[in-house]
């Protein structure tokens, strides 16, 4: 009987199923509420569900800051260029270089086709839906002028509370989100709506071409280059907003009697105004590509909300570090828990994630970032979430991919950088030199198939890996001096701030090239499928990890490793040899000492003022390897890696939040907790009194 309650907790604990062995995960959730007085410069408070996010200031809703509504289906395009030969996507013909005694196409601007090389850089983007907020009757209200203004987010429901004064007469505000679509539920009490003082708006911007919109996202003035229309209904009504080919609905309906109108002079801004004596209103608002009748109520998103996020609490991995008496387990915890719900609602998608705060780079995505923004998931045993992208991308991406190999004379899957729903990769020198994201397959079906070692795992990757592993066999040169397989030139490593022409064999790059190969093999015999001799060949005989100095360097040959400041800026992503890797499964053992050599390095010579984003999470997995523990937790509350009230993390050199910070540090979270192969179990300090449920050691 007792090895049948051990063995049901541990399935339990493998496959994300409730498990509450003597956590209160409900009180650790809630005493990280957050809670705003006042609405930040930089960042909203959210609802949504991983694929729609609503963005709000500290009214509850987007009346005084315009934050954004955000979807995964919501792209535009502008015109294409009319300028002679340069009309169409087919007419961009990017740049040549050399590759190792041949000529290469890469998708890079060209100087003479300038026009259609910026459309393809800066379209589609991610469009903004719309803003809801408050209407103080054509009154020129500011948030200053609201008192008594209070603001707490429900992390365990998904429910946002607000309230305020204005004009000695209380408000009171609920906003949720849909758990499976794009509708957000309003709940508006107060004596100004029978009055006619309060009402409820609707606006919608004009997309940008900024690289970066943030903290907002659109224009709300440029109303002669988009048109919207309303259409009534019994207590609903639909706007169609057209933005030149996109089109999208706004779709409303409340449950009292009210009228809506517009818009008003000069705008795309519509108002609901609650009518007779009522003094609640509720509303539900839908966005949607196309039309829809069938909205649920108000009570039917709240019930949905707080449904779907007890359940997310209740599965999945968890930590609990309320028995520690430290700042520093407060302020980790704290993380951990916010950044959990921020991915939840940023990260969850049907894509590689870029989050629904704002825009970044026009709103694509990253597919060298989608291991740090997805791979947590995996960690903390919440697949379903992962699944939701991967491995469905690589396999929507696969055919482009190997098209573009194919183009550069490469066999096998050439995966892009930044890329869109289109499978695209947008031209830079950057975007189509990098080679760190091509592995990435290996370390995600790795991980499901240690989770869920089964014959379906194996087939769902297969084909994905096989491709990956036939462009990597491909892509890697063979040297006649030296008789080993280089990578590059021309390329870029993962800090993006070296001579492609002159950067070979960066140290990164090839541990995990080999770690990729290793991963493809394993796959093929797990299968009792024949393994190419191509992919064992280039595996057996890469070339060695560079080292300068007895540590590793960023390439082979760097001039002043360790001695000048241009070599130790940027992503010191030599750390991620033995960290976000694992010891090698074949070749040559790690030498511990470069090893070690390199980490004391980066602690004491690399310029950290430079880092960001994972950088801080990827040196604590470093340290957490190596046994320094304090290491570890100290890299994770480094002062320059700050996560701000409501646990976004801080942007640094890019606008806030950039959520590669919050799903790293999740990632080195769940190797505290769960520890890795050969060391299973907790890697917290010494005396630290911590409970963890739900964690499978990592690779």
């Amino acid at each position: 009987m007792m090895i049948l309650q051990l063995s049901t907790l541990l399935l339990a604990a493998l496959q994300g199923v409730q498990a509450t062995r003597g956590i209160d995960r409900r009180q650790v959730v809630r005493s990280f509420n957050p809670h705003r007085n006042a609405s930040s410069n930089t960042t909203p408070l959210q609802v949504g569900n991983g694929n729609f996010a609503f963005g709000v200031d500290v009214t509850g809703l987007q009346t005084f800051s315009p934050f954004a509504t955000m979807s995964t289906w919501g792209w535009h395009n502008f015109s294409l260029p009319t300028t002679e030969g340069q009309t169409s996507v087919d007419d961009f013909t990017g740049l040549d270089w050399w590759t190792h005694g041949r000529l290469v196409n890469y998708d890079q601007p060209n100087p003479a086709e300038s026009d259609i090389s910026n459309w393809l850089i800066q379209n589609p983007q991610r469009i903004n839906l719309g803003r809801v907020g408050f209407w103080f009757n054509g009154q020129d209200v500011t948030e200053e002028l609201l008192q008594n203004k209070s603001q707490t987010l429900d992390l365990w429901t998904g429910k946002i509370s607000s309230s305020f004064t204005y004009n000695g007469t209380p408000v009171e505000v609920e906003t949720w989100s849909d758990s499976s679509s794009d509708i957000v539920g309003i709940a508006v009490g107060s004596e100004l709506l029978s009055t006619g003082s309060l009402s409820i708006f609707f606006d919608f911007p004009f997309p940008t071409r900024n690289y970066f919109d943030a903290p907002f996202v659109g224009f709300f003035n440029a109303t002669d280059k988009h048109t919207t229309r309303l259409q009534r209904g019994e207590k609903s009504a639909t706007i169609r907003h057209d933005i030149d080919a996109t089109s999208y609905y706004t779709s409303i309906a409340w449950n009292s009697g009210a009228a809506i109108a517009g818009p008003v002079e000069g705008t795309h801004r519509y108002i609901l105004q609650p009518l007779g004596e009522a003094k609640n209103i509720e509303l539900s608002v839908s966005f949607s590509p196309a039309s829809v009748t069938d909205i649920p109520s108000f009570s039917d998103v709240a019930s949905a909300s707080t449904t779907w996020w007890e359940s997310f609490w209740k599965s999945g991995a968890f930590i609990d570090l309320s028995g520690v008496k430290s700042p520093n387990a407060t302020e980790l915890q704290r993380r951990t828990i916010l950044s959990q719900y921020l991915t939840a609602v940023n990260s969850a998608s049907s894509y590689p994630p870029q989050g629904l705060v704002n825009n970044g780079w026009y709103g694509k995505f990253h597919l060298e970032m989608a291991l740090w923004h997805l791979l947590h998931f995996a960690r903390w045993n919440r697949f379903p979430l992962l699944r939701r992208s991967v491995p469905n991308t690589y396999s929507q991406y696969l055919d482009s991919s190997i098209t573009r190999a194919k183009l550069q004379g490469y066999d096998g899957a050439r995966w892009g950088k930044m890329t869109d729903p289109t499978g695209r990769s947008a031209p830079g020198e950057i975007n189509s030199l990098l080679i760190w994201q091509q592995p990435h397959p290996m370390y995600f079906a790795e991980l499901e198939y240690r989770s869920f070692p089964r014959d379906t795992t194996l087939k769902s990757w297969d084909k994905i890996l096989t491709a990956t592993a036939d462009f990597m066999a491909s892509y890697a040169f063979f040297n006649e001096s030296t008789r080993y397989y280089d990578l590059g030139p021309p390329m870029y490593p993962a800090s993006e701030n070296t001579n492609p022409n002159a950067t070979i064999n960066p140290a990164f790059e090839l541990a995990y090239w080999r770690f990729g190969l290793d991963i493809a093999v394993k796959w093929k015999q797990r299968q009792n499928l024949t393994v190419p001799d191509i992919w064992v060949g280039i595996r057996d005989n890469l070339a060695p990890l560079p080292t300068a100095d007895d540590a590793f360097a960023i390439y082979e040959g760097i001039p002043n490793m360790w001695k000048e400041n241009a070599t130790v800026q940027d992503h010191p992503a030599m750390s991620a040899i033995f960290g976000l890797l694992p010891p090698p499964s074949s070749g040559p053992s790690l030498n511990m000492t470069v090893v070690r050599n390199t980490a004391d390095k980066i602690r004491d010579l690399w310029d950290l003022g430079d880092c960001w984003g994972w950088d801080f999470p990827m040196l604590a997995m470093n340290s957490l390897r190596l046994g320094d523990i304090d290491q570890a937790v100290a890299y994770l509350l480094h002062p320059l890696f700050e996560f701000d009230d409501a646990g976004y993390p801080v942007g640094s050199r890019v606008p806030t939040p950039y959520f590669p910070g919050s799903s790293s540090f999740l990632l080195a979270m769940a190797m505290m907790a769960g520890g890795w192969d050969g060391e299973p179990g907790t890697h917290f300090p010494e005396g630290w009194d911590v409970q963890v449920e739900g964690f499978v050691p990592g690779l």
